[in-house]
């Protein structure tokens, strides 16, 4: 089991519009639960992007609460599909958002962004353009945040935590963990059907390549691209896992005051 759970970039300015989007993904997730289970799924009809009403392939149902079928693919970016959809997102949001938004300042930050969600929701609404299944989530966003991390910093170290018979995070290159994760993302979408329920990895490859693609002209003139790195790969602090909390047999405590 491996999870990434920071870098080592520093932060050079507070990363509002970060933390401004975080925060309307996590409100709009407690308004999700707060809904209940089937009124819940009617606003994910009602404000998910749908391939088909998008592209007026296919016809649904009305929906008096629909917002107009364009505006789906900027309200779709907020909801998500459940806890472990919503933290996940969240995780490498809070990981890699921070330094691209130093890159590109605040407000291009927002629009680039925005853009890259754009970008991952018709490229997963021209992969299956009469679908009729709904897309929510900030993943494909993200993935644009990931593709711009990879561009401007390759070569900084994210600290990834193992959990093997050892508690162990190791610094990895960001080439490795985000070309890692891109390339499963390609070969889970060869392996799955687009038109089918399930994850939308066409929405993942379409923010990041798009991401990648257009941080360059986004960025700062000041900002370098492949940035060198800010600490030494591949170091390790391991720590040993125990269950419970019983000191090991044999083991003594230097001796206190009192002996």
């Amino acid at each position: 089991m491996f999870l990434p759970i920071r870098d080592d970039n520093p932060h050079t300015i507070t990363p509002y519009v970060n933390y401004g989007l975080i925060a309307a993904c996590a409100l709009a997730f407690l308004w999700q639960l707060s809904l209940g289970e089937e009124s819940g799924q009617a606003a994910v009809l009602a404000f998910g992007l749908i391939p088909g009403r998008l592209f007026g392939t296919i016809t649904l149902e009305s929906n008096p609460s629909s917002v107009p079928a364009i505006l789906t693919i900027f309200t779709s970016m907020f909801l998500h599909g459940g806890w472990m959809h919503f933290l996940g997102n969240m995780l490498y949001l809070w990981i890699f958002g921070d330094n691209i938004e130093a890159s590109l300042g605040h407000k291009r930050y927002l629009a680039f962004y925005l853009l890259c969600g754009v970008a991952a929701a018709l490229g997963q609404s021209i992969a299956v353009p009469s679908s009729d299944i709904p897309m929510i989530g900030a993943s494909g966003a993200i993935a644009g945040v990931l593709g711009a991390y990879l561009v401007l910093h390759p070569r900084s170290n994210i600290k990834v935590f193992v959990f093997l018979i050892f508690i162990t995070t190791i610094n990895v290159p960001a080439f490795i963990v985000l070309g890692f994760w891109f390339v499963g993302q390609l070969i889970s979408s060869a392996a799955a059907n687009p038109a089918a329920p399930g994850v939308a990895f066409m929405a993942h490859i379409g923010g990041f390549v798009f991401g990648a693609a257009m941080v360059v002209f986004f960025r700062q003139r000041f900002v370098q691209v492949f940035a060198p790195a800010q600490s030494r790969a591949f170091a390790v602090e391991r720590r040993p896992y125990r269950r419970g909390s019983v000191p090991d047999a044999g083991r003594r405590d230097p001796p206190g005051p009192w002996g």
